[in-house]
């Protein structure tokens, strides 16, 4: 099952078991289950820690796994293969089910141990989709610390008629005690905050209670991580605010344009950007989004969600962008319910389905080139009269036989059965004719927006909502300055936003440098 390499490496992560473990394997005799014996005939090979029993238990998903240790309430299972972007989360798994220590605070795991069950939680992935590693790990990791936890962990294309039955159409997609919990990208911290409802408000009060920074960075993504480690390397007091770090790079399946690194993943991008700038003394503020701006002449006031209110003397937007939306009729209403964005996370959920593809630009066309190799046909639907994608990339897509083109086509309407997507509607440009068309799932494909809403009548904005930006990355607010997919810089490439956040957090040690000495100052020199 596992190459040699794969072998190696996990027989040194194995070694730092502190604890035995034993595997209960429940089995059903089918080729899923062959596989998974074989996955952890390789686990009980590189380490002596670990032992594997196996059950046959009509009542429990097969196949599927359980892992604990003696002595130990662990809760904790994967139904169905955890390989591709889940092995980490199987390595991961078995080292905190042994006894190795979470790289999590003390404080998190406090909160973790101190919530009241049962909760019972079941968490649908895909091995394909590279957010569905974050909620995983961070479930697993509460099962592992609070016997009133469970979860099992599911891998969908495994349990399809209980994808169906539930109606999972977005992956992660979260069950808590038989109910849905929540969809999309967590982390620990998240899940804490969904559970604990006076969370967030304990958490403005200690923000209230911080001390002016110099430099304020709003956002996360490769921008604002440039940015403050450009800041903290000046020793000037650095803080950066946001909804989750790394952005809309989390989000980006494969990165194979940045300088000096042939080839990545984004959450590899992220969590590497997150490394760095921990090495610095940056005060780093997740969860928390933005609502307004403001200067009072001396500080810049940022103003957040949950009401705290932070200052500085400057402040840097990189707050990037997030995917466009198409406006129309019944979007909404079936987001997660076959309306998707991310074709690599959702992609296989619709296996052997008929879906569409909004946007002809190389997003879209990589996504229809993805999807038709797993679902049964792909309707592509372009705006304009003819693809904008690279010529390259719609060679690719003309030779597939399960992919039709429809150029100037407007889609009006997401059809539904009241649960589900059914269809959609779109309008040909040409003639005015509205057409329809059957399928289950459409994946909108057609470019980003700039989060920058909270900075209307604050900062000088484009007709498309970006932040002007002057050569300097100042915007037209004294010693407010932005960088990255929010502002009117062309070409949204991360390579480009890392160079901006760091040209914007230069400027703004230099503002600092420049600003007016008090006239008590002056008077005293």
């Amino acid at each position: 099952m596992l190459d040699q390499d794969l072998k190696e490496q996990l027989k040194g992560y194995l070694e730092r078991l502190t604890r035995p473990l034993e595997i209960v394997a429940n089995t059903d005799g089918s080729e899923g289950s062959r596989e998974m014996l074989a996955l952890l005939a390789d686990i009980t090979g590189v380490s002596s820690q670990i032992t594997v029993r196996e059950t046959q238990d009509a009542a429990t998903r097969a196949p599927s796994f359980a892992i604990g240790s003696p002595g130990e309430q662990i809760s904790l299972r994967f139904a169905g293969l955890p390989l591709g972007h889940e092995f980490t989360s199987l390595v991961l798994a078995l080292l905190q089910a042994g006894g190795y220590p979470p790289k999590v605070s003390a404080e998190t795991i406090d909160a973790i141990k101190a919530l009241k069950g049962p909760l019972k939680f079941e968490s649908f992935f895909s091995l394909s989709c590279q957010n569905c590693p974050d909620v995983v790990q961070a479930l697993n990791l509460m099962a592992v610390l609070n016997p009133n936890i469970e979860h099992v962990a599911i891998e969908g294309s495994a349990y399809p008629a209980e994808v169906e039955a539930r109606q999972v159409m977005s992956v992660p997609c979260i069950f808590l005690n038989g109910e849905v919990f929540a969809a999309g990208r967590m982390g620990v911290d998240e899940i804490l905050a969904k559970l604990d409802t006076g969370a967030a408000a304990r958490e403005a009060d200690k923000l209230k209670e911080k001390a002016p920074y110099d430099v304020l960075i709003v956002g996360g993504g490769p921008a604002g991580a440039a940015a403050a480690i450009y800041a903290a390397r000046k020793g000037i007091r650095t803080g950066i605010v946001a909804e989750r770090f790394g952005g809309q790079v989390v989000d980006t399946m494969g990165i194979e344009n940045l300088i000096s690194i042939p080839e990545t993943e984004g959450p590899k991008l992220v969590a590497a950007l997150e490394n760095h700038v921990n090495q610095y003394d940056v005060d780093v503020m997740k969860l928390q989004r933005a609502d307004a701006i403001s200067s009072d002449g001396d500080m810049v006031n940022v103003v957040l969600a949950s009401g705290a209110t932070l200052k500085s003397k400057t402040v840097i937007i990189a707050t990037g962008a997030r995917w466009r939306q198409m406006n129309v009729p019944g979007e909404d209403q079936y987001r997660n319910k076959g309306v998707a964005y991310c074709p690599h996370c959702d992609g296989p959920l619709f296996k052997g389905k008929r879906v569409a593809v909004i946007g002809g630009g190389n997003s879209g066309v990589e996504a229809a080139i993805d999807l038709a190799g797993i679902v049964r046909h792909v309707t592509l639907i372009e705006f304009d009269g003819q693809l904008r994608a690279d010529a390259v990339l719609q060679r690719k897509l003309n030779s597939l036989s399960n992919v039709r083109v429809i150029t100037s086509a407007q889609t009006t309407e997401v059809l539904g059965d009241g649960a589900k997507v059914n269809g959609l509607n779109y309008k040909d440009r040409g003639t005015g004719d509205i057409h329809t068309v059957e399928l289950e799932g459409v994946f909108v494909q057609i470019g980003l927006l700039p989060n920058s809403d909270f900075l209307k009548g604050s900062v000088d904005l484009s007709p498309r909502g970006e932040v002007i930006v002057d050569a300097r990355g100042a915007t037209s607010m004294a010693g407010v300055f932005a960088a990255g997919d929010v502002t009117t810089t062309p070409y949204k490439q991360i390579i480009i936003a890392m160079g901006e956040g760091s040209k914007a957090a230069l400027s703004a040690f230099d503002h600092l440098i420049r600003m007016a000495v008090p006239e008590a100052a002056r008077k005293a020199a």
